[in-house]
């Protein structure tokens, strides 16, 4: 990841992985990044930041609700997905995944960031925090294939999720990225309300469709839902960084190649 002037002042701020042990909740973030500079002007480029956390704290003004609370109302009882918490408590413990980094060497090494997951959480965070099982989450991703509805649940119109799923970047991510560590191609991919969307997959030298849309997290997890084939895959894995091994895009072309029809 490119390092910046502003990404130091975060840094010296206490904000990395966590945030400053002083603080409790996500207003204080809030109140604390409203403080400190933009990376660049809005619209003018695009950056790993602390957007989606801004948006976990609006989440708590416009519904009266502590965060966690207002998910599990609106997203995880009506998904039914019973195992997606804040944190591994007891009971879940032993189901618990290890994290492992790779050494210079490439050799997978235990971390200890993995046992974070049995404390509760410092505070709730918009832009992550839940631990999740693969049957949860794909129960999570098979609403977005069906354009906000499962099995009868309709969580978000399907107008929503085609605003979502739009580029909202003036270009694509190839020439508006500030930096990333991902091992894929930014080059013809867009991003939405929370996803990057391919917009031409030959640009991006990939097996895909125009509209697809995804994310991969930081220990080499990934999703993708293409609304086109009306699919949607679910890859958990446990490896920092996510540049390792280019599994994703592995993944992807051996399941579209898989496909007969």
């Amino acid at each position: 990841m490119r390092s910046s002037i502003v990404d130091g002042m975060y840094r010296e701020a206490g904000y990395e992985f966590g945030a400053p042990p002083q603080h409790t909740s996500i207003a204080d973030c809030v109140d604390d990044w409203a403080r400190l500079p933009l990376l660049f002007q809005p619209g003018t480029a695009w950056g790993y930041g602390v957007s989606t956390d801004v948006l976990g704290r609006l989440i708590e003004i416009w519904t009266g609700q502590s965060l966690d609370v207002a998910i599990s109302n609106r997203v995880l009882e009506p998904l039914g997905m019973t195992d997606t918490v804040w944190h591994c408590d007891e009971s879940r413990a032993s189901r618990l995944a290890a994290l492992y980094l790779s050494d210079d060497d490439g050799r997978a090494v235990w971390s200890e960031f993995g046992a974070l997951s049995l404390q509760k959480p410092q505070i709730l965070s918009g832009g992550g925090g839940l631990l999740s099982t693969m049957s949860d989450y794909l129960r999570f991703t098979r609403m977005l294939v069906g354009g906000g509805e499962l099995e009868g649940t309709q969580l978000l119109s399907p107008s929503t999720v085609r605003l979502m799923s739009g580029n909202h970047l003036p270009g694509d991510l190839g020439a508006l990225s500030t930096g990333g560590f991902a091992e894929t191609s930014f080059d013809g991919v867009g991003f939405g309300l929370g996803f990057a969307v391919m917009l031409d997959p030959y640009k991006s030298h990939t097996i895909a469709n125009v509209g697809e849309f995804y994310w991969g997290g930081i220990y080499s997890t990934a999703f993708w839902v293409d609304p086109v084939e009306e699919i949607t895959a679910v890859f958990l894995t446990q490896l920092m960084p996510s540049s390792t091994h280019p599994i994703r895009s592995q993944l992807r072309q051996l399941v579209y190649s898989a496909r007969t029809s």
